[in-house]
C-alpha cells in the first residue's frame, strides 16, 4: 500500500496539530530528562507554554500524551482499516490484509521527527509501569474497534470472529516483536526500517503456528 498524500488542513487544525506535537515532543524531553514521575503536569505545561485547560483538550494526562506517538499510530491503523479500497480486499488472507494496513498506516505518520518520538516513547514505557498498563488498556479499545470495523467490512460468522481476533492478536504481537528489536538496534530508527521489521516478523507467524515442539533428551 502506498502512502495518500494528505490535503492541506485549515489554517486553525494547523495550529491545534502544531500545538498538540509540543505537548508531545516537550513532554517526551522532560521525561527521558527527569524521568516519568519527576515531571509535574504543572511544569510540563509550563515548558509548553499552555494551559493546563488546553493539555486536557488533547490529553487524558501523562501517560496519553507519553504514548502519543504509538497511540496515533493505532488511530491511523483503525482509519486506514476502515478506509482501505474493497478491490483490494478481496480473496486475501486476513492476516496478510492487516499487515499491510499497519504499514500503510506507518507511512501515513509524519515524517518530521515520528520515528524519533516513538522511540523515545518506547524507551520511556519499557522503564515505566504506568504506561504499560495504559498502553494494555489503549491496545484492548483498538482491537476491539477493530475487530467491529472487519465485522462491518466483511462476512464474519461465528468462527470468523473469532478468527480475527486472533489476527488482530497476532498482528499487535508482531508490531511489537518489531517495535522492540527497532528500538534495541543502535543507529537506523526510520519508519521504513520498522515497517521492514514488521514485515519479517509477520512472516514467520505461520512458521510459529506450525512449528514442533521436540523435547529435549
Amino acid at each position: 500500500m502506498t502512502a495518500e498524500t494528505p490535503s492541506p488542513l485549515p489554517l486553525r487544525e494547523r495550529k491545534k496539530l502544531r500545538t498538540r506535537q509540543t505537548l508531545i515532543a516537550t513532554a517526551l524531553e522532560l521525561f527521558g530528562a527527569h524521568g516519568f514521575d519527576g515531571v509535574t503536569l504543572d511544569g510540563l505545561c509550563e515548558a509548553a507554554e499552555v494551559s493546563k485547560r488546553t493539555f486536557f483538550r488533547y490529553f487524558a494526562g501523562k501517560e496519553d500524551v507519553a504514548m502519543a506517538p504509538t497511540q496515533d499510530l493505532w488511530t491511523a491503523f483503525l482509519d486506514v482499516l476502515e478506509t482501505g479500497p474493497a478491490d483490494e480486499e478481496a480473496a486475501r488472507p486476513l492476516l496478510a490484509l492487516l499487515v499491510d494496513r499497519l504499514a500503510g498506516a506507518i507511512a501515513r505518520m509524519p515524517a518530521d521527527g515520528w520515528a524519533g518520538r516513538a522511540l523515545a516513547s518506547r524507551r520511556l514505557a519499557a522503564r515505566t509501569p504506568s504506561m504499560d498498563a495504559h498502553g494494555l488498556a489503549f491496545c484492548d479499545r483498538t482491537t476491539r474497534a477493530a475487530l467491529t470495523v472487519l465485522d462491518r467490512r466483511f462476512v464474519l460468522d461465528q468462527p470468523g470472529t473469532l478468527r480475527a481476533r486472533l489476527a488482530l492478536d497476532m498482528l499487535v504481537s508482531a508490531f511489537h516483536q518489531a517495535l522492540d528489536s527497532w528500538v534495541a538496534q543502535p543507529a537506523g530508527h526510520t519508519a521504513q526500517d520498522l515497517t521492514h521489521r514488521l514485515r519479517a516478523v509477520a512472516a514467520e507467524l505461520p512458521q510459529a503456528v506450525t512449528a514442533p515442539a521436540t523435547p529435549r533428551h
